[in-house]
């Protein structure tokens, strides 16, 4: 089953390629305005221009090209394409599973209706991989990973549409092309349960957390040039291991505690982060 999609077919069923262009062209660009509402909206990039110019006040050590251009590639590695912000292991398995199967996911679909080729067998198999990676991520954090579900012993099934909008559209959009992929039928009511879902998930940008996963990285790349410059985002620099930071204790007695000391390391670990 994973070696054809109903793509192929949609052609037969009398749309042709040059429409199924045009509708990839204009989730694209729902994405790209949505995304600059939200921006205007929140006002994150004045945000994130004026905490820079702060930053750049306040910074002990003066950056070069070179050093930044090593940031970003960590940021890209560590924080971009392995989740490193994520400690929870599992949690980060969601995560790289749910991004990865959006990305070959829709990579695959925009190959194959760009190329007018529906039906070439590596990327209708990575086209399914993809729906299943996706479906497994977002169907994963949903009941196990959501957001104040376990922390506030709220149920999993409780929902919030302007904050579950993206997981929703996820959840919808992968379900609905591996039925319509099995079923089999170019044109029914497995594509238009399809098209809804794309629509809602590529659409509704400016009401869910779609536009989140681009300003995280940004904001990843800013924490760290604020902690490689010294600034460190007008935070305390000292931990309690550091021998300065001990000096400064008003207790004698804990001036050497060690990091994990006291019952606090018995409590239990928040499960959705």
């Amino acid at each position: 089953m994973i070696t054809h999609t109903p793509i192929a077919l949609l052609e037969k069923a009398g749309i042709p390629y040059e429409t199924m262009q045009t509708y990839v062209i204009i989730m694209i660009a729902l994405v790209i305005v949505m995304t600059i509402m939200d921006m205007l909206h929140k006002k994150s990039a004045k945000y994130f221009f004026n905490n820079a110019k702060v930053a750049k006040e306040s910074a002990t050590r003066e950056l070069g090209a070179g050093d930044k251009i090593g940031i970003a590639a960590a940021t890209i590695a560590t924080d971009v394409l392995s989740a490193g912000e994520f400690n929870n292991p599992i949690r980060r398995i969601v995560h790289l599973l749910t991004m990865y199967g959006f990305i070959l996911f829709n990579g695959a679909t925009a190959v194959m209706i760009f190329t007018n080729n529906g039906a070439d067998a590596m990327w209708t198999q990575i086209w399914h991989i993809g729906a299943i990676m996706l479906l497994i991520g977002s169907f994963w954090f949903w009941f196990c990973f959501k957001v104040d579900v376990v922390a506030e012993a709220n149920s999993p099934f409780s929902i919030d549409l302007k904050r579950d909008a993206f997981s929703l559209s996820l959840m919808a959009t992968s379900v609905s092309a591996l039925i319509w992929s099995y079923n089999g039928n170019a044109i029914g009511w497995e594509f238009a349960l399809v098209i809804l879902a794309t629509a809602s998930l590529f659409g509704g940008v400016y009401w869910s957390k779609f536009s989140h996963m681009f300003f995280k990285p940004f904001a990843a790349y800013d924490k760290r040039i604020t902690k490689a410059d010294g600034s460190a985002e007008n935070l305390p620099t000292l931990t309690r291991d550091d021998s300065e930071q001990q000096k400064r204790h008003s207790m004698e007695l804990l001036v050497d505690a060690p990091m994990d000391m006291g019952l606090g390391i018995k409590r239990e670990k928040p499960q959705h982060y």
